[in-house]
């Protein structure tokens, strides 16, 4: 069994990869959800990361399709107190930006879609720069308080903004950011790298990076001269056009070739063990796409292989 590792300063133990829900009610329906949902704790996953405004982007769609569906999914497996949820506020169409009023209704209307009275992660989606940080951490703070969020977490956010939220906390005795959302794989670095992640690291923080397979792009399936089907090519593409990109999925097919996995698993294998980083998160929206996905749990890399993707991604 793959152990699960501790989440920064919190009592929460995660599975080394976190499963995007951003798919569910979108690109998955309720029963490939399902079948997902289940194909990922059958595989001994744990944590589940969501948000309130997926997928309000999908015309008819009013955001909170995701949580719903994750929160029938529980409803239905009884499982709630096996499975870490990890959800997001700032976005949702009804409960934009993040002023206390704002945080407090959109918590309440998170747990009613998820059908549970306790959010175990709860991050601040996209900072709003112009809400003073007293006043996000206070909301967020009797949200814990009053048992409806066990621990809290910021994404999207400066290195700025998130030292002042924690000296905030520290000064104030109130609830302090455990975790951190970063965007960060291989071919985009310098989203984390540097002072955002020296930050954490000093403050003891665990990141969860988003956007771990580029979009698919870390997959290898987009190569020169093939056409991919999906909702996210275009992104996926322009890494190919790139220097980078190309030395990067050399490395990848090298160091996949040698350990017999999918290149999406060495991608995530390399994050991983990255400082700071506890769990990427990546989603999949069939069963036989999750595979490469949990198999980060059983590949450990060699520190030549890890030096070899990090200098093809300089």
């Amino acid at each position: 069994m793959t152990s699960l590792r501790k989440l920064g300063s919190s009592d929460l133990e995660v599975f080394p990869l976190a499963l995007g829900g951003n798919v569910f009610g979108w690109t998955a329906d309720e029963d490939q959800s399902f079948a997902v949902l289940d194909a990922y704790t059958a595989a001994g996953g744990n944590f589940i990361d969501t948000a309130d405004s997926y997928s309000a982007w999908v015309e008819g769609n009013q955001g909170g399709e995701s949580e719903t569906v994750l929160g029938t999914w529980l409803k239905a497996r009884g499982n709630r107190s096996d499975v870490v949820v990890a959800t997001k506020v700032s976005q949702h169409p009804e409960f934009r930006g993040l002023s206390a009023d704002t945080i407090k209704a959109a918590a309440d209307a998170s747990l009613r879609r998820l059908g549970t009275d306790y959010i175990d992660l709860y991050y601040t989606h996209f900072d709003q720069p112009d809400v003073p940080v007293e006043e996000i951490i206070g909301a967020l703070d009797s949200l814990v308080k009053a048992g409806k969020v066990r621990h809290i977490a910021a994404s999207n956010i400066s290195a700025e903004r998130l030292r002042a939220s924690l000296e905030f906390s520290d000064r104030e005795g109130l609830a302090r950011y455990v975790a951190l959302q970063p965007h960060y794989n291989l071919v985009s670095r310098d989203t984390y790298e540097g002072e955002l992640q020296d930050l954490a690291e000093r403050t003891g923080l665990a990141a969860v990076p988003y956007f771990a397979l580029a979009s698919g792009f870390l997959t290898g399936k987009y190569r020169p001269g093939t056409a991919v089907e999906s909702a996210r090519a275009g992104s996926a593409a322009t890494h190919l056009e790139t220097e980078r990109g190309q030395r990067v999925l050399a490395a990848l097919d090298e160091v996949a070739g040698a350990h017999d996995v999918p290149v999406a698993t060495v991608a995530l294998a390399w994050l991983a063990a990255q400082p700071t980083v506890a769990a990427p998160i990546a989603s999949a929206r069939t069963v036989e796409q999750l595979p490469a996905l949990t198999g980060v749990g059983e590949l450990t890399l060699s520190e030549a292989e890890i030096g070899r993707l990090t200098q093809a991604s300089a």
